[in-house]
């Protein structure tokens, strides 16, 4: 019962913690604001970085085994949700203003933008549908069983979720130096770690990985990487 619990508190600060990134994302980095100058920069892209690190360790096969002999293994992805989530909320609560403004888009480009952030949700939305939501909340133990998903928009990039995510960050009409920095840093995260990922996929799902990799070539952008 309190392994249950654990997993289903785990499950909704792991939303509450996305929740929190959109709402600052939306509107506490749309403000307009004078340039801070580095300092803030440096604070923000040490959150994101502590944030990364974990999120890339733990991640990792070997951590997990290393884990799972303090924790029972059904807890080993909850566990991960829990601390992933509270460094995100940190990220957010902890952020500094950075300030200055790129552009303010109006009219036809404005609804051109918002159509942007408007497919990276659903595309992200559609990758999500294909995988378990409640494994990737950790409510339920993460496991192979299911097979490689490759229909629906992992037809088209390997990393759907990370394309959704590009285009909803880098889509907005107001483009402030908070929202540029978030964009840029979290981006930069997900090309670095995609390489360390799909290393651990050829390890669970080998020549069927292989396979797929040769079918569908781009990891996040297509044509480009």
């Amino acid at each position: 019962m309190r392994a249950r619990v654990f997993v289903w508190l785990g499950g909704a600060l792991f939303a509450s913690s996305l929740s929190l990134c959109a709402w600052r994302y939306v509107f506490m980095m749309g403000r307009r604001l004078p340039s801070a100058g580095w300092r803030p920069l440096a604070i923000d892209a040490a959150l994101i970085t502590i944030f990364a690190v974990h999120h890339s360790l733990f991640a990792r096969d070997r951590v997990k085994t290393w884990i799972a002999r303090s924790i029972p293994v059904a807890l080993v992805r909850s566990t991960y949700v829990w601390i992933a989530s509270a460094l995100l909320i940190l990220v957010c609560v902890w952020w500094r203003p950075i300030g200055g403004e790129l552009y303010a888009a109006t009219g036809l480009l404005a609804l051109a933008l918002a159509a942007v952030q408007l497919l990276g949700l659903m595309i992200t939305a559609g990758g999500v549908a294909r995988i378990d939501p409640l494994e990737l909340a950790g409510i339920r133990p993460s496991s192979r069983s299911a097979g490689l998903q490759v229909d629906g928009p992992f037809r088209w990039v390997r990393h759907p979720l990370y394309t959704g995510w590009l285009l909803m960050v880098f889509g907005a009409a107001h483009m402030t130096g908070d929202r540029l920095a978030f964009a840029l840093m979290t981006t930069g995260y997900l090309v670095v770690a995609i390489p360390f990922e799909e290393r651990s996929l050829r390890r669970s799902f080998g020549e069927d990985y292989r396979r797929y990799v040769e079918a569908v070539r781009w990891r996040m952008i297509p044509f480009i990487y």
